[in-house]
């Protein structure tokens, strides 16, 4: 089966600017961040024109917030982007600016997770490590227990299958955690698996079955957004990021005039300024934090 993976892989991997050796360790875990909850054709120019401003931690940790939330734009969870600065200037402060070579030293920075450390172990680091996100579950948990995942907090069984599949050589393990990666983005997705183009398909158990509780729940619950809170603190970070000047204020009247809902603008301003987001002036309007 790894043969089959390994020469899909060959064959149609997407060519993502982070890949195939040429970025950083700490431009694989940028990407790893923007890739969060968000697809990786809206990663791409965000990750491109970042890393060309801030391409090391250092850069990053020197730049003022009201930047990088600019520079974020609609790649969403804008509070990623204070996070991820926050994680450079305690690599800066630890380790001099280079990331730490450890799972443990990695996760102890803010705003890095499981997965995340693990991912750049294995695609920094060549380490050999189980990459675990919900495509790898869905994947795995398919081809070899025939049924659906469903998603969620990774089950104690779903990272002891992942671990027992992982190859044993380290490069071929890191070879094995894009590949299924991939695979369950491209292939063996949630709704529609594409059977035809399953290099697994005559070995999956779940195919076999005539893939069992598909559709019946989704691996990712849909988000409803129009309406939302999420809308109206997208609303003001964009009017705030089009302001000419990072320093410019938006005037109450103006923040007033984004949304008819004023307590529930109100309630967003406020978690705005909780996340440190946003800084909101006596006279109660608006800017972008220095």
């Amino acid at each position: 089966m790894k043969a089959e993976l390994f020469e899909w892989w060959d064959t149609n991997a997407r060519d993502l600017p982070w890949r195939f050796g040429r970025a950083t360790p700490w431009g694989i875990l940028v990407s790893e961040v923007m890739s969060q909850q968000t697809q990786m054709s809206r990663v791409v120019p965000y990750w491109t024109d970042w890393m060309a401003m801030w391409p090391d931690a250092a850069s990053l940790a020197a730049a003022s917030s009201a930047e990088v939330i600019t520079a974020w734009g609609r790649l969403g969870y804008p509070r990623r982007s204070l996070r991820l600065q926050e994680c450079a200037c305690a690599v800066v402060e630890r380790y001099g600016g280079e990331l730490p070579k450890t799972y443990d030293g990695l996760v102890a920075l803010p705003g890095i997770g499981d997965y995340t450390a693990s991912a750049v172990m294995s695609f920094a680091f060549g380490e050999r490590i189980a990459v675990i996100d919900t495509n790898v579950r869905r994947v795995l948990w398919r081809t070899f227990k025939g049924e659906e995942s469903f998603g969620g907090a990774a089950r104690p069984e779903e990272r002891e299958l992942a671990n027992a599949v992982l190859p044993r050589d380290p490069a071929e393990s890191v070879t094995w955690n894009e590949a299924l990666i991939e695979l369950g983005a491209l292939v063996c997705t949630a709704k529609n698996p594409k059977i035809d183009e399953d290099p697994w398909a005559f070995e999956s158990l779940f195919y076999a079955a005539g893939c069992p509780g598909i559709g019946q729940k989704r691996t990712r619950p849909r988000q409803r957004f129009k309406g939302t809170n999420r809308q109206v603190r997208g609303l003001i970070l964009n009017a705030l990021r089009n302001l000419s000047d990072a320093g410019t204020t938006l005037a109450r009247a103006e923040v007033e005039a984004l949304w008819p809902d004023h307590v529930q603008l109100d309630a967003c301003i406020a978690s705005l300024d909780e996340d440190g987001l946003i800084e909101i002036a006596a006279d109660g309007s608006l800017r972008l934090p220095r």
